[in-house]
């Protein structure tokens, strides 16, 4: 525990996912998974073995810290604006998402997947035209953002979990058993099927927000994990290269004993890298400097904008002849000098723009922040 009681850890896990969640989505592009627009040429090698590797833990490192941070959130404030701050730094950029850069992704799916023939001012009255469901599916309306739906799946999980968190307190305990339990637990729940989202299930991501709350946020928990941290890694490894060799090779049919096998070293793979992301963070990450500092702010409005932008220079370049190693260069490349120059330009220095980039600083952030402190007085 830090003495000024920051996590620095945590922020600098929520920064650097969010520059591999940006890679990821890079990568989208070129392998063979279903996507809003994809390279005229496909990559079943190693941009194939980067997705599936980073798939496995990318999103459920994001509801993770997520849970432990609920813990220092609900210390400092009321459930009141607890949860009038997540509708404000996740709803606001939800519903921004939503409206003004869900419809240009969508199109440019449609145009690509050559469901629809006309400009994009043409498919504007066709958005709402049913709901979006999938990849190449014939609704439009993406209520949950498509990428953003991290946002959305957040903000259920406040509302949901609160009461839970409010009854059932936490306790200074974590036992070596639970690096056992949750693993478990999440093979089990994998039965339960509702919605799939980033690879895993709604319910798996559930898991895990709450076991971030009680258990991963304990102080006894960073101790017993440097305990067990070469078990830990050598599963991560090991499940790592079965999964992924299995995956490339040939997918277990739905339903046979190699099929349960399978998920069962997926879903170990996830939990393994988890710990060995927080140890390595906990290690070699537990202080702030000016990058931390400037990436911290810029993490929400980069994550809101990454997508949108991948997708617009994708489509300019999918039908190209240029190599594959120049499109992914050009891809990243372009895509990340666009984000970082609207945010350093734009949106930061926009007050509208930061509170619709979810930027913690905005102004009616800080005067929920101002209230819940006058109220404590």
């Amino acid at each position: 525990m830090k003495k000024d009681n920051r996590q620095y850890d945590l922020d600098w896990i929520r920064v650097l996912a969010t520059l591999a969640v940006f890679l990821y989505h890079c990568s989208m592009f070129f392998n063979p998974f279903p996507w809003h627009v994809k390279n005229n040429q496909l990559d079943s090698g190693g941009i194939l073995a980067f997705s599936l590797f980073a798939g496995s833990w990318l999103m459920p490192i994001f509801i993770a810290v997520s849970g432990i941070s609920v813990v220092y959130t609900l210390q400092k404030r009321t459930s009141k604006v607890y949860i009038r701050e997540r509708l404000v730094r996740l709803g606001i950029p939800l519903l921004f998402g939503v409206v003004f850069l869900t419809p240009p992704q969508v199109y440019i799916e449609r145009i690509t997947h050559n469901q629809f023939n006309g400009s994009f001012v043409d498919f504007l009255p066709h958005y709402f035209d049913g709901l979006y469901l999938s990849i190449g599916g014939i609704g439009n309306f993406a209520f949950f953002g498509l990428h953003l739906w991290y946002l959305l799946v957040l903000l259920v999980f406040s509302f949901l979990t609160l009461p839970l968190f409010k009854k059932i307190g936490r306790k200074d305990k974590f036992g070596l058993i639970h690096f056992i339990l949750l693993p478990i637990l999440l093979f089990l729940v994998g039965v339960i099927k509702t919605v799939n989202l980033g690879g895993w299930d709604l319910v798996f991501y559930l898991v895990i927000f709450i076991y971030g709350y009680y258990f991963l946020s304990n102080a006894a928990f960073k101790p017993a994990l440097q305990k067990t941290i070469k078990i830990h890694f050598s599963i991560a490894m090991i499940t790592s290269i079965v999964f992924i060799v299995w995956f490339m090779k040939a997918i277990p049919q739905p339903g046979t004993i190699s099929d349960v096998i399978f998920y069962a070293a997926h879903s170990l793979n996830c939990w393994s890298w988890l710990l060995c992301i927080f140890f390595l963070a906990d290690k070699y990450l537990s202080f702030s400097n000016r990058f931390l500092k400037y990436g911290s702010e810029a993490s929400m409005p980069f994550y809101v904008l990454h997508q949108p932008v991948i997708v617009l220079f994708g489509y300019l370049i999918y039908d190209l002849s240029w190599p594959m190693p120049v499109k992914l260069i050009f891809l990243v490349t372009a895509s990340f000098v666009v984000i970082m120059l609207c945010y350093q330009f734009v949106i930061k220095r926009i007050p509208v723009l930061r509170l619709l980039f979810g930027i913690k600083g905005s102004a009616i952030v800080k005067k929920s922040a101002t209230v819940t402190t006058t109220a404590s007085r």
